[in-house]
């Protein structure tokens, strides 16, 4: 079948893990027409976790972070087209791609991500210096990681820090910087962010907070040197930017759909445009705990969004109700956040062996809105399970009771 083809589609724009994942669920839930997953990148639709650790230190190749293989796509009869599409036509159920194409749709599903942010200084665009967004770019970076290079990161957020403890395992000199006063802005608590800078401390990495580039020039011997607001500079091989993304809404925008940094889309998915559904890294969606609006780029979000908005593509109505959850790796620890930490205005920390720990936050209702923990896998991962429960159950157990690490949380759901 062409992609002139005038049969309406299931039709996801952005053919990365959201993508994959609503393909894939729309054939499990039953659709037998056609499904068209659009996008820009020549790479089979994979999972964005790997690029900061697995792929950076050597451990993965590109085909270890696939969904699938192409012959499995095949197979389930899901159409892989490597394009940008143009324009919507929400009047006409159409979508328009670069090479003059139309397909016409039943549903569409946005699954476009985000753009990276890049840096606006002299030299952002030198040789070296680079983003971490795609297989490409992890592909790139992890030439650079030779033992004893210079490694500057720009960006104490998760993927700086991932980065970061990647390079110090290929061997690389590694320095951190980062504008905020802190490491990983709000997504933490300031006590786990401090623990997670000391840890980056004992594994070699100069940290510095508080500090940004100005700008970056090639030097006689091939060296960036990084001219920094403190006054100072640092001299590397290998620039890696992590700050951040954009949501890749225009053309949700030029369509007519609402957004607001982002496509804002309801409990089920579905955006301003009836038939038209966003997931992943672009939707903004009401908070569970609080009903306000929330955008989220996890992998959990990924996978749950993309089968709720499979789902409600074929004329279900489930709505979206997931607490927040995400992890982070870095060298033998592990953070994991449960809810929404930043809404908390007390904490309460529980102490686990082997000097793990897990911060509870209360807002100012004593309603517990999240819990972050940060500690070796073995020290946390049983009990982030459970603090995770009582988040997800809108359970508020006494301080007391959260601190006693003789309690079992298990007791207390």
């Amino acid at each position: 079948m062409t992609r002139d083809a005038r049969e309406r589609a299931m039709v996801i724009v952005g053919a990365g893990h959201v993508g994959g994942r609503a393909a894939l669920a729309l054939r499990e839930f039953g659709w037998q027409g056609r499904i068209v997953m659009i996008g820009a990148e020549t790479h089979l639709p994979y999972e964005r976790p790997p690029l900061s650790k697995q792929l950076l230190t050597g451990e993965h190749d590109a085909t270890q972070c696939h969904l699938r293989t192409r012959d499995a796509w095949q197979t389930d009869r899901i159409e892989h087209v490597i394009g940008r599409v143009e324009a919507i036509a929400p009047d006409r159920r159409e979508v328009r791609l670069d090479d003059g194409s139309r397909i016409e749709y039943e549903a569409l599903l946005l699954a476009t991500g985000g753009h990276v942010r890049r840096l606006n200084i002299a030299g952002a665009t030198l040789e070296g210096v680079s983003t971490l967004r795609t297989l490409d770019d992890a592909a790139l970076i992890a030439s650079r990681l030779v033992p004893d290079a210079r490694v500057l990161i720009v960006g104490g957020g998760f993927i700086g820090l991932e980065a970061a403890a990647s390079a110090r395992k290929r061997g690389c000199g590694v320095c951190v910087i980062e504008g905020a006063p802190r490491l990983l802005g709000r997504a933490v608590p300031a006590a786990i962010a401090e623990e997670v800078q000391r840890l980056h401390e004992r594994n070699g990495v100069d940290v510095r907070v508080g500090i940004t580039p100005l700008a970056i020039e090639r030097t006689a011997n091939d060296t960036l040197r990084i001219s920094l607001s403190d006054g100072g500079s640092i001299a590397a091989q290998c620039v890696i930017v992590g700050i951040g993304i954009e949501p890749a809404d225009e053309l949700a925008r030029d369509a007519g759909l609402a957004v607001n940094r982002g496509v804002v889309v309801n409990r089920e998915l579905e955006t301003s445009a009836p038939g038209i559904f966003a997931a992943g890294d672009i939707a903004i969606h009401p908070s569970r705990l609080t009903g306000a609006p929330i955008r989220q780029e996890t992998w959990h979000n990924a996978e749950t969004q993309a089968r709720v908005a499979a789902r409600n593509m074929l004329g279900g109505n489930d709505p979206y109700d997931e607490v927040p959850w995400f992890w982070s790796d870095q060298y033998d620890h592990q953070l994991q956040v449960a809810g929404e930490p930043s809404l908390g205005v007390r904490t309460v920390k529980r102490l686990l062996a082997d000097d793990g720990s897990i911060d509870f936050q209360f807002d100012t209702h004593g309603k517990l809105v999240g819990a972050s923990g940060f500690g070796t896998v073995r020290a946390i991962a049983k009990d982030m399970k459970l603090a995770r429960m009582l988040v997800e159950r809108g359970l508020s157990p006494a301080a007391e009771l959260l601190s006693d690490a003789t309690i079992k949380l298990k007791a207390l759901l």
